[in-house]
């Protein structure tokens, strides 16, 4: 499925039609198989029914949950970190709690900024929502983590941004850091839970601490399967806040959610990743990013694709241009022969797939592949996976050498889930 704010509003629509057929048709069918001469009392069916009527209801996110997280905005000075996914429904966070008298008095934007429209590492400024005329504080750039000055005057911080799941897309980076800022100024923080559509699979190698930056700060695989509230939890728990500050955290859970749950989004997380397949795919195609392969930067399937004109004729080809949201792409202009898997939108990865990188490494022998060593170090969490590459290491040895640590790494997320 293709995102776009055009089809937001239908799709919507037709999610909640669907679900009160659904409700309509489970109820004949529990009438129709006797449970509609179950006694009143019996508590066990009325538990059974229920249970199975919730299974057909939609996703619903955090944020919709007002009633469990307003009354601990109402009276207080209330900082919003968020951007073009913090929505309730088809409204904005921000505009729906204004509109309910909270006051919300400052927003705080991530990477990609508050309305989600800036390139890829794009310097983001500071500035003012021109519908709301709330300042808006830039977290990205040189400014990474709220100051205390920037926090003054808040009472509590609400975080909804949506995530997807994956170690170098920098939104848990930026919770951290608010997260930080905020146990430092004894400001409590509601994270308004929202599902990981990559949430139900875990792979990939661990962070070597080495390697720790704005793009993996802490020693988790590249997919690690937990919503944004459950990792915050665990920033919290493994006492990975700088000087040991444990953060005053809620987590409003979504409803009607597992990690299993197929997800959605409604509107693109970041400006690059503008369908359910590439939001499969980026896991796996972002390292990519360091060589001189190109991922569709520049193209209408971005993270659908990938290529270099130095490939062997193939079928499928495109040319990247420069555009909104992929400002001069790599092989701008240039012819890049590849592979296209934007056609397969019931696809639905389970694992990270280290295809992508070796085949393009077979393909580009004796040509420059990975051109930003320290970036695909920085990507990869260590400096072995560059090596293995080089060395014509075997995918099966690949994995097997991550293996140990990823398999600590499970035992430790399960202790933060909050969902199964």
């Amino acid at each position: 499925m293709k995102y776009s704010n055009a089809n937001f509003s239908e799709t919507f629509r037709l999610k909640y039609t669907k679900v009160l057929c659904l409700k309509s048709i489970f109820i004949f069918l529990i009438a129709s198989c006797g449970y509609s001469n179950a006694p009143q009392h019996d508590e066990g069916r009325s538990v059974f029914v229920n249970d199975q009527i919730e299974r057909l209801l939609p996703v619903s996110v955090g944020a919709e949950q007002t009633t469990n997280y307003l009354p601990m905005l109402e009276g207080k000075k209330v900082g919003i970190v968020g951007n073009q996914s913090s929505l309730i429904g088809e409204t904005h966070l921000v505009d729906s709690l204004l509109s309910l008298n909270i006051d919300v008095i400052k927003v705080f934007s991530p990477e990609h900024g508050f309305r989600g429209d800036a390139d890829a590492g794009e310097h983001v400024s500071s500035e003012r929502d021109q519908k709301t005329g709330l300042p808006i504080v830039s977290l990205y750039g040189k400014n990474k983590k709220p100051t205390q000055d920037q926090l003054k005057g808040l009472d509590i911080v609400v975080f909804d941004i949506q995530d997807v799941g994956v170690r170098f897309y920098t939104y848990i980076s930026t919770l951290h850091y608010v997260m930080e800022a905020c146990a430092e100024a004894n400001i409590p923080v509601i994270v308004l839970d929202r599902p990981n559509p990559n949430g139900h699979y875990v792979d990939g190698p661990v962070l070597d601490m080495k390697y720790a930056s704005f793009v993996g700060m802490h020693p988790v695989p590249i997919v690690y399967g937990m919503t944004i509230g459950e990792y915050g939890k665990m920033i919290n728990g493994e006492g990975w806040l700088e000087n040991d500050l444990n953060c005053d955290l809620t987590v409003i859970p979504c409803k009607n959610y597992d990690h299993n749950t197929p997800y959605s989004l409604p509107v693109p997380p970041s400006p690059n990743l503008r369908s359910d397949v590439s939001i499969q795919l980026y896991p796996s195609l972002c390292l990519l990013e360091a060589t001189t392969v190109s991922v569709g930067r520049g193209t209408d399937g971005p993270f659908e694709r990938y290529g270099h004109p130095d490939f062997p004729e193939m079928d499928f080809s495109f040319t990247p241009k420069s555009g909104p949201g992929s400002k001069n792409p790599k092989h701008e202009g240039e012819k890049c022969y590849g592979y296209n898997m934007g056609d397969q939108e019931d696809r639905r990865e389970t694992r990270f797939e280290l295809n992508f990188l070796l085949n393009s490494n077979k393909l580009l022998k004796g040509k420059t592949f990975v051109d930003r060593t320290r970036m695909f170090n920085l990507l990869a969490g260590n400096d072995v996976l560059i090596q293995q590459l080089k060395n014509g290491t075997s995918e099966e040895d690949i994995r097997a050498s991550w293996e140990e640590k990823l398999n600590d790494f499970k035992l430790i997320r399960e202790k933060y889930l909050v969902y199964e």
